[in-house]
């Protein structure tokens, strides 16, 4: 849920693969096509490539800015993420409250949570499952929050060379905690029963300290192109190798997390997702992976919309389905879900054109005016 100032094509072709990947497994909660249930079964793990994608660009635009000034401008690196993030998430956030018939479920977790950017802490998606999906975006923006301070911190006290061990701990300890966790409230294992699914996603899917691994991996991704020529060389020399690596690497994870609520899921699948996803969008920024060469307008559009559309879906593909009930439409066949689809990308463009760009606008004359002062 990125935005991105170079033009890599192969990072527009995975966030376009990511925001399917969401919308696929989304909509299985609503009235659905039969073939979907295994089709978006691993939907879920889109969120995991957005997390890994934000943790490469994102570090990798802190780096660069680090060994070409010496520090890192928090004003400007604030400022261009609350002029991305803020708008089309607050204005989400003024449908969902002010408007019932947007949501797709009957509960919200109270404001606060929402504008404290918490609402991933205790959710409890059984009761109050409405604009749940939210629960990535508090973590990006937690991530965002501290990521440039702890790498200035670093930096200070002459440390940045060990992040990538340190990298590694916290993945470890993600993974740590959800063995803990699992063991402390889910040790009967996966009953199917209500009670179990609230716990599992307020223990361990939602938490951020439990999901660490995807922004981890991507971090060090950025840090090892950004600081290891070495790493970078044979990044460009074996792209295609790369891919196929994480293919496999994913197809792995997948049988492992074919059932993402077990206790081996729960504590090693979403790593390996997090690698294999790692090992993919090293791919995509390497010079000689079909990924950067091949180039195309339908991915490089919907990763541009891929944000407005993640906010927006829920409430959009269940208007929609009402709608078209009211009409007396089928609601659960293929011709429901283009139309759905179609309008969610629709709503993505309104988001675009009305809150989007305008704030842009607004945030570079304001950096502008800021760097002529400066």
């Amino acid at each position: 849920m990125t935005e991105h100032s170079e033009r890599l094509h192969g990072l527009d072709h995975l966030r376009s693969l990511a925001i399917i990947l969401v919308l696929m497994y989304h909509y299985r909660m609503f009235k659905h096509p039969l073939w979907l249930e295994n089709a978006g079964k691993f939907g879920w793990t889109g969120v995991d490539l957005f997390f890994v994608l934000s943790g490469y660009l994102i570090s990798g635009q802190l780096f660069k800015e680090t060994e070409k000034k010496g520090q890192i401008n928090l004003r400007f690196f604030y400022i261009k993420r609350f002029f991305r993030i803020i708008p089309p998430y607050a204005f989400t956030l003024f449908l969902y409250f002010t408007f019932p018939f947007f949501r797709e479920r009957e509960a919200l977790p109270p404001l606060w949570k929402f504008i404290t950017f918490t609402q991933n802490f205790g959710l409890n998606v059984i009761d109050e499952g409405t604009f749940s999906h939210a629960w990535s975006l508090c973590i990006e923006e937690q991530f965002y929050l501290f990521l440039p301070l702890f790498l200035l911190f670093l930096k200070q006290i002459r440390r940045l060379k060990h992040l990538p061990g340190l990298i590694l701990l916290l993945v470890i300890f993600s993974s740590g905690i959800r063995w803990i966790v699992w063991n402390e409230f889910l040790i009967s294992g996966n009953d199917n029963s209500l009670e179990f699914w609230k716990l599992w996603y307020m223990k361990i899917y939602y938490p951020t300290y439990t999901r660490l691994d995807g922004l981890g991996i991507g971090v060090l991704a950025g840090y090892l192109m950004q600081y290891s020529s070495w790493f970078k060389k044979n990044v460009h020399r074996y792209g295609n190798r790369i891919f196929f690596l994480g293919i496999l690497l994913l197809g792995i994870s997948f049988g492992i997390c074919n059932d993402p609520a077990t206790e081996r899921a729960s504590v090693f699948g979403f790593t390996l997702v997090a690698f294999s996803y790692g090992f993919i969008v090293l791919s995509a920024v390497s010079s000689s992976s079909f990924l950067s060469r091949y180039r195309s307008y339908f991915t490089a559009q919907l990763a541009v919309l891929s944000y407005a559309v993640y906010l927006s879906h829920k409430g959009i593909i269940h208007m929609v389905q009402v709608g078209m009930e009211y009409l007396g439409m089928e609601t659960s066949g293929n011709i429901s879900l283009f139309i759905c689809l179609l309008s969610c990308i629709a709503g993505g463009l309104v988001y675009r054109i009305i809150i989007e760009k305008p704030f842009s606008k607004l945030k570079d004359n304001l950096l502008y005016r800021n760097n002529r002062k400066i």
